[in-house]
């Protein structure tokens, strides 16, 4: 017989509104029920209860681009960084997650691959959903802070080798959609169903909307390390702002985008197509010094990782949790908010029982106050 829980007292985010003082019961994995409290008559003897006390319930959150946490992730190039990495990430709220790799030199990411793969399957906190490839397939001209050495063209037998070494745990790929070749690596991700982002791109326009025909629907921090828009060169930033069918990838920290562009985005955008990342590094949530991320020493400074040598922003260090926050501090409402971290990034991936508070869904759930501090996080 499956074990059965019951969650009471919980204000529940679920299809796009907040029900106050509702439960929820889950059977085995799976959300089993959803009724007012008031509807609950007494209190079985072999079910495990939980309190929420009034706090906010909603499904886990799902972070598509994340570099590392709390000093631990695949750039360690070990089984146990990536377990670990899981049960951080797990402590915040995030219940699924895609360990990110940099660009970097066919051996190096091979070998990255290679000693994390055997982490798949037995992660005990946030589920590794596969790996996210940034690059090396991208733009010379928009590395960010990849290594320009590291940066390559596309080379399609080095991809499968990738991917043969992940044992087809590969989830999504950011590449630049102007790059020759293109059609054939956006053929290659659809037959392998891994999700072909644009990003580190110097696109024109007309690239990028191209791009979007082969499949490349999705954009990779909008914004940041991308051809700006100018209203005689709209770019790729302008093809994502004019393009409602195409989704985009958010750094809600309020440093990567300005918070009223944040704002705007939900304006101009069906809230289904913009999606919470934290494009987190390694540091973290690191408490000591020395902080290094992708090989190189960095310093936290103005709420972002900036590049020790040249102060040049070399990431993020956001949490989900807190990005939800910002996001509702920019404007979004709760449930919106939510659907941008759970929902959204499910849907992207083709997860059909994940990101929805519902009867049937995964009981991949997070419990948080109204300060957003997380309570509990429940995994299946």
């Amino acid at each position: 017989m499956e074990q059965r829980k019951l969650i009471l007292n919980a204000r529940i985010i679920t299809g796009g509104k907040v029900l106050p003082d509702y439960c929820l019961e889950i059977t085995g994995n799976t959300i089993s029920a959803i009724f007012p409290c008031n509807e609950l008559k007494s209190l079985e003897k072999d079910v495990e209860v939980f309190d929420a006390c009034g706090a906010y319930l909603a499904a886990g959150m799902i972070d598509l681009h994340i570099h590392g946490m709390a000093g631990f992730g695949p750039e360690l190039a070990t089984e146990q960084a990536l377990l670990q990495m899981s049960l951080e990430l797990a402590k915040q709220g995030v219940t699924a997650f895609c360990p990110t790799l940099y660009c970097g030199k066919p051996d190096d990411m091979l070998r990255i691959v290679s000693s994390t793969v055997g982490a798949f399957g037995k992660e005990k906190g946030a589920h590794i959903l596969g790996y996210h490839l940034e690059g090396p397939f991208i733009s010379p001209q928009k590395p960010g802070v990849m290594k320009p050495q590291d940066i390559a063209p596309i080379d399609l037998k080095a991809l499968e080798d990738l991917y043969q070494a992940a044992r087809g745990h590969i989830a999504n790929m950011t590449a630049a959609p102007e790059l020759p070749n293109i059609a054939e690596l956006a053929a290659f991700c659809k037959e392998r169903n891994i999700l072909l982002q644009a990003g580190h791109t110097n696109a024109t326009y007309e690239q990028f909307l191209n791009g979007a025909k082969l499949g490349m629907n999705h954009a990779t921090h909008l914004f940041n390390a991308m051809s700006s828009f100018n209203h005689r060169s709209p770019g790729a930033a302008g093809a994502v702002l004019m393009h409602p069918e195409i989704s985009a990838e958010i750094i809600a920290d309020g440093v990567h985008v300005h918070p009223d562009l944040v704002a705007f985005l939900r304006r101009i955008k069906p809230i289904e197509n913009l999606v919470l990342v934290t494009d987190a590094l390694l540091p973290t949530a690191q408490k000591n010094p020395p902080f290094y991320a992708n090989r190189e020493e960095v310093i936290f400074d103005g709420g972002v990782w900036k590049r020790k040598e040249d102060k040049v922003i070399a990431g993020s260090a956001l949490t989900m949790i807190q990005g939800i926050k910002n996001l509702v501090s920019f404007g979004y409402t709760l449930p919106e908010a939510i659907a941008c971290a759970s929902a959204n990034p499910a849907r992207l991936l083709g997860l059909k029982r994940k990101g929805l508070v519902a009867e049937g869904m995964d009981a991949d759930l997070i419990v948080f106050d109204k300060e957003f501090n997380v309570i509990k996080t429940f995994l299946a």
